[in-house]
């Protein structure tokens, strides 16, 4: 991809520099979603590094002034529709960064390579990435019950999520005043 810079960002492909970035919020995932990502160390993390370089749907997400990785995005497309989402360090929460990301990704997929769907999937106890959704103009489509599962429990029983689906059309994102 080529990269966009916003005021504080700089959206890019993946760089095997970057491990130990991931190795810092993908030690521990905090959304249930990402922990079939998580990595045990630096060996997994250069090696996931490396993997996500190699696709362009994987958006580091980096500080402009120190390039450093605090985040990532993805958008998965389908046609004229794409899946969208993120994951980003805790340590950088409540700075607007993942708003300012995902703005400028979902801009980008709207204006710049015209596409007319974007939908999220969310858990429905991940209440920041709902408000994120919603301030971002997504409206809840629906609510999938006992969905998916991403953990077992004590007795090695699936341990089903329920999941709501967000979506946003390019016709929403033009009319909206919110932008």
């Amino acid at each position: 991809m080529k990269p966009i810079e916003t005021e504080r960002l700089v959206l890019r492909n993946f760089r095997r520099e970057d491990a130990g970035g991931l190795l810092a919020y993908l030690a521990s995932p905090v959304a249930s979603c990402f922990l079939s990502l998580t990595l045990r160390d630096m060996d997994a993390a250069l090696a996931e590094a490396d993997r996500r370089a190699a696709d362009d749907a994987q958006v580091a997400v980096c500080l402009k002034d120190s390039d450093q990785l605090i985040g990532d995005l993805f958008a998965h497309p389908e046609g004229d529709t794409v899946s969208v989402g993120w994951n980003f360090n805790p340590a950088f929460s409540g700075q607007g960064y993942a708003f300012e990301a995902a703005h400028t990704l979902f801009a980008d997929l709207f204006q710049a390579q015209g596409m007319r769907r974007l939908y999220a999937y969310v858990e429905d106890h991940n209440v920041p990435s709902q408000k994120l959704c919603e301030r971002l103009g997504m409206r809840r489509e629906g609510l999938f019950l006992d969905y998916i599962s991403f953990q077992n429990d004590d007795a090695g029983q699936p341990v089903y999520e329920n999941t709501m689906q967000y979506a946003l059309l390019q016709r929403e994102w033009g009319a909206s005043s919110k932008r």
